[in-house]
């Protein structure tokens, strides 16, 4: 196991910082710190855990500039996406303390006595964040389950720790309890292992691949540990003969090109209504190409760089040498893991068109009517999210409704809020992070009765 995390800068690959991993050993006691400090975080008044969750708020509005530089040298991502991020944790945090008072239970009528029930926090949590999107995914676990009442341990990605530990550097300056929200670096086989393994973990909220959400999900039922998983996506953008081409068009690029691809709700699928194709190719063709890739730093670059070179390997695979490509754009030469915006034509059954790219790269394919639209919208095993374009509100209703996806947006591609629940069908992930329920996934039911019957 290494001691050093190196963190390159992808869009130059230069060392930017090394950061020491974290061993089983020091996982263990994080856990018991995390376990000490959340005893007392639950024993606040909610008023008063969600007035440090509003200073911790404020801190990381005090420092978005950094953040979001810091975002931009480990993870490529344009500054003003980068800015974005930032920004989006200090609003989840503002939404999150809000529920801290209104984490209610209910009153159930019964004979011979009362009967209520309470939301009690689970303990200690474990948030394993991605590299796609490091900042506003690690908050949209830690924030609703530290409003909860729970501890949380933040695992986030190998390549991405920087700014999780500077948010808990903030965390700290606001007042939040030393060892209740705690940054664990280190690779997932072993530091993110003994998190999931650790029985002083009450519940893992997981985003990244199918494959290896399938494997904490496997490690978590041994111990019937709490779990939510947000998995991969295949998303479809589907265009009807009767929307606004022009619109649709204009939006698609940002659909599978926003984060270089890097997103598990690009609408890397693009299915078009056979009589209006040829003229949406034509409106998407300049599109692409004014999706621009550069310097993140530029606030004239749309597109950055892929997180490194293995993913950029990867996204290669999807168009080789003689592939159907009908628009490509442009990218940098020399360093960096650039690849350029790309938009392929084929079949249903292609490989590009069925499996998550994870890259800027999309597949056009033609349909006929509604009802082979949605059956080429479902025809994946995934379902997180996913848009349509039409003029018809009758047809944006039925075929949301006959989409399998968790996500959707009409005249679109608005998939994600704070204030409204996230997550996905199929093989895209257990449960539902955001919206006004979040807290409630780190909280236990206890009912209790209470007899009012006299006594002989």
């Amino acid at each position: 196991m290494p001691h050093e995390l190196d963190i390159i800068n992808p869009a130059t690959e230069e060392t930017v910082a090394t950061v020491p991993v974290t061993s089983p050993e020091e996982v263990d006691a994080a856990v018991r710190r995390a376990a000490a400090a959340q005893e007392k975080w639950a024993a606040l008044a909610p008023a008063d855990r969600a007035r440090l969750l509003r200073r911790f708020a404020d801190t990381v509005d005090a420092h978005l500039d950094s953040l979001a530089h810091l975002e931009l040298l480990e993870a490529g991502h344009p500054l003003a996406n980068a800015t974005w991020e930032a920004g989006n944790v200090r609003d989840l945090l503002h939404y999150a303390a809000g529920g801290a008072e209104r984490l209610t239970g209910s009153q159930i009528p019964v004979a011979g006595g009362l009967d209520v029930t309470f939301r009690e926090p689970l303990g200690v949590v474990a948030v394993i964040a991605p590299w796609n999107f490091p900042m506003p995914i690690a908050a949209w676990g830690a924030a609703p389950a530290l409003a909860a009442g729970n501890a949380v341990l933040l695992k986030p990605a190998e390549t991405t720790p920087l700014t999780a530990l500077r948010l808990a550097r903030h965390a700290l300056d606001a007042g939040l309890p030393e060892g209740l929200f705690q940054v664990l670096p280190g690779e997932g086989k072993v530091t993110g292992a003994a998190l999931v393994d650790h029985p002083g973990v009450a519940k893992v909220v997981f985003t990244g691949s199918t494959a290896t959400g399938r494997h904490i999900a496997a490690r978590c039922a041994a111990q019937t540990k709490r779990l939510t998983l947000e998995l991969g996506g295949k998303s479809p953008n589907i265009v009807f003969a009767d929307a606004d081409l022009e619109a649709a068009a204009a939006a698609a690029p940002g659909s599978f090109l926003d984060n270089t691809g890097q997103d598990c709700c690009a609408r890397s699928r693009i299915l078009v209504q056979r009589s209006v194709h040829d003229r949406f190719m034509e409106l998407l063709e300049p599109a692409v190409k004014a999706f621009t890739a550069g310097d993140p730093a530029d606030p004239a670059t749309r597109m950055g760089p892929l997180i490194s070179a293995a993913q950029r390997d990867r996204v290669r695979s999807y168009v080789p040498e003689g592939a159907p490509v009908a628009i490509r754009g442009e990218a940098p030469e020399g360093k960096g893991f650039w690849y350029p915006a790309t938009v392929l034509t084929g079949r249903p059954d292609d490989r590009a068109a069925v499996e998550e790219i994870f890259g800027p790269v999309a597949v056009v394919l033609p349909f006929d009517d509604e009802a082979d639209a949605i059956r080429l919208a479902n025809a994946t095993d995934y379902g997180l999210s996913g848009s349509l374009w039409t003029r018809d509100i009758g047809r944006a209703l039925r075929v949301s409704r006959a989409v399998a996806a968790g996500n959707l947006s009409v005249n679109s591609h608005a998939s994600v809020r704070y204030q409204t629940p996230f997550g996905g069908f199929k093989q895209s992930g257990i449960g539902r992070e955001l919206g006004p329920e979040a807290l409630t996934a780190f909280t236990e039911t206890k009912n209790v009765f209470i007899s009012t019957e006299e006594s002989s």
